[in-house]
């Protein structure tokens, strides 16, 4: 199978929380940090996901938000993932942001140019990917 989802990270399910109707699942990548998805619970039950299976975080590019100076910022999104600015490329409109994780591994953010310049992005910056956990898809 392919898909359009420039974000593919593998990881390993950690923790499964079931609601009434939605689930919370934990995947910890392989550099250690770890990324949440709010699926539901038939979405649980069709992959198998267990503690322990092997899972990937699926993410668009578009639902990537960059931060820069967030550490220790609180923020509502559950998955801030801490990297470098490998490649900034600007299009027309929007640019797309390559950031190397600091435990391996890639996030591709698409963002408008005028927030890369906002930002004042370049190759070598700190930054964090942030995303929240209701755009966070699961493959198993």
């Amino acid at each position: 199978m392919k898909i359009s989802a420039r974000n593919v990270l593998e990881g390993k399910v950690q923790n499964v929380t079931k609601g009434a109707v939605n689930a919370q699942v934990t995947l910890v990548l392989a550099g250690g940090y770890a990324v949440v998805a709010i699926i539901t619970n038939s979405s649980v039950e069709t992959l198998g996901l267990t503690k322990g299976s092997a899972a990937f975080a699926i993410i668009k590019a578009s639902e990537v938000i960059v931060g820069k100076g967030v550490d220790g910022a609180k923020l509502s999104a559950r998955n801030v993932l801490p990297g470098v600015v490998e490649k900034v490329l600007d299009g027309a409109v929007n640019s797309e942001v390559e950031i190397q994780l600091s435990g391996g591994g890639s996030v591709v953010a698409s963002i408008t140019k005028q927030s890369v310049k906002a930002l004042g992005l370049q190759k070598g910056d700190q930054v964090s990917a942030i995303i929240k956990a209701s755009n966070v898809m699961i493959g198993a």
